[in-house]
């Protein structure tokens, strides 16, 4: 019998022939990543350990992306803590509050590769196997043995294969799939699992789209979401990398947990409402619902094509007079390509807010928060009660071409209503 992806790149990093799900291995990383929040928690425990300096100065990445810029004393301390480790330690890769969305910056430059085993202090690190990688989150503690040695255990997952065939209709989206699948495998449906996305519409994909898929895994649960590479992948990896690629690919007799059929040409836009990501429902049951924040952006959504879906409805309207539009690039790169496009222009001239690309909008950082009552639509990953603000406020997700749409209309608008 075959092997999944997660089988043959967990079993090729513990230096093994084979390794079957259920089995624990120990992994050599090839990648560790941190964000601001979780660096000097997974410093501190580095050195409760012992050890004073990280196995590898060039395989530690660490990204200022939370609260960036600043917002508090506490925030610039911390960041302020990061900078002189990262010099203390000759770090190599070190990206200021000028950079972007973790999760963006680190296939952006170059860090990330087909076959590698990427660990993240941060539970959407499964964006990462859209580029073929098996890429996962952990806590600061475990990060802490990361980077003091290079290793960690893993338990190596079943995988749920998500086999999705068919073309998008107009204004359906990646998003829209990953919402779709959410619905059925439920929250908690994938625990520890590994999604494999496959099927001709993936193939069809941008490998931004792919990244929405992968993003999500971790909220039914699982373990990591992994696109096989292809044409695609190496054509956005050949100019940020050295271009040599050991791609992973599963066997046709590869066993699976179980196979879930999407029918994508059947899908309409979903919207995941309150307080469940897996609480999705058709637009045509939910339009009509009244927002006061409409939000476009974060690791899920803020890439150059999420950006021009929404300023292509924008163009030519009017943000509603009782809604604020939100709009947050995933990096600088993704922001200069936007500058040059004119897409920032239509998008401010519609009545949209700007801000500096980073992760502060979704998670309920710094800016852009509900106030109690109030409701927003985003097109980022998670709906919990008080993620964007108060906990009393109501928090749907959506596609950014819903976002921009209901934007302009002031509620739930399905962008297909205003051709």
């Amino acid at each position: 019998m075959g092997y999944t992806v997660s089988e043959k790149i967990l079993a090729k990093v513990a230096g093994l022939k084979e390794a079957r799900a259920g089995e624990i291995v120990k992994a050599r990383v090839d990648l560790a990543m941190m964000p601001d929040l979780t660096t000097i928690l997974a410093v501190n425990a580095m050195k409760a350990m012992g050890v004073e300096r990280v196995w590898d100065s060039e395989k530690v990445v660490i990204i200022l992306d939370h609260v960036a810029p600043a917002s508090t004393p506490l925030a610039a301390e911390i960041h302020r803590d990061i900078r002189e480790f990262a010099k203390e330690q000759g770090l190599k890769h070190l990206y200021d509050v000028d950079s972007g969305v973790c999760h963006q910056v680190l296939p952006e430059k170059g860090h990330v590769k087909p076959g590698k085993l990427v660990i993240g202090a941060d539970s959407h690190t499964c964006t990462h196997g859209a580029f073929g990688a098996f890429a996962t989150g952990v806590g600061s503690t475990d990060m802490g043995a990361i980077i003091a040695t290079g290793k960690t255990w893993l338990r190596v997952p079943e995988t749920i294969k998500v086999n999705v065939e068919g073309e998008l209709s107009d204004f359906v989206a990646p998003k829209d799939v990953i919402l779709h699948t959410a619905g059925q495998i439920g929250a908690d449906g994938a625990t520890y699992n590994a999604l494999e996305f496959a099927g001709s519409t993936i193939s069809d994909m941008s490998v931004s789209g792919r990244m929405t898929l992968c993003n999500m895994a971790i909220e039914m649960g699982g373990k990591a979401g992994i696109v096989e590479p292809d044409e695609k992948t190496f054509a956005f990896l050949e100019r940020r990398t050295d271009g040599k690629f050991d791609p992973v690919h599963a066997d046709e007799d590869a066993k699976y947990k179980s196979v879930l059929d999407v029918d994508a040409s059947s899908l309409e836009p979903q919207i995941a409402c309150p307080h469940k990501v897996d609480n999705v429902k058709q637009i045509s049951e939910v339009a009509e619902t009244k927002i006061n924040q409409a939000f476009v952006g974060s690791c899920t959504n803020g890439r150059l094509e999420d950006l021009q879906i929404a300023a292509s409805i924008l163009k030519g309207r009017r943000v509603h007079r009782d809604v604020r539009l939100l709009v947050v690039p995933a990096s600088k790169e993704v922001y200069l390509e936007a500058l040059g496009t004119g897409i920032i222009r239509d998008l401010i001239e519609a009545g949209a807010t700007f801000s500096n690309p980073s992760c502060g909008a979704c998670f309920g950082g710094h800016i852009g928060l509900l106030a109690p009552e109030e409701v927003g639509i985003t097109s980022s990953n998670r709906n919990f009660k008080g993620r964007q603000g108060s906990p009393e406020a109501l928090v749907y997700l959506a596609s950014p071409a819903v976002t921009a749409a209901s934007a302009v209309t002031g509620k739930i608008t399905d962008p297909r209503d205003l051709q």
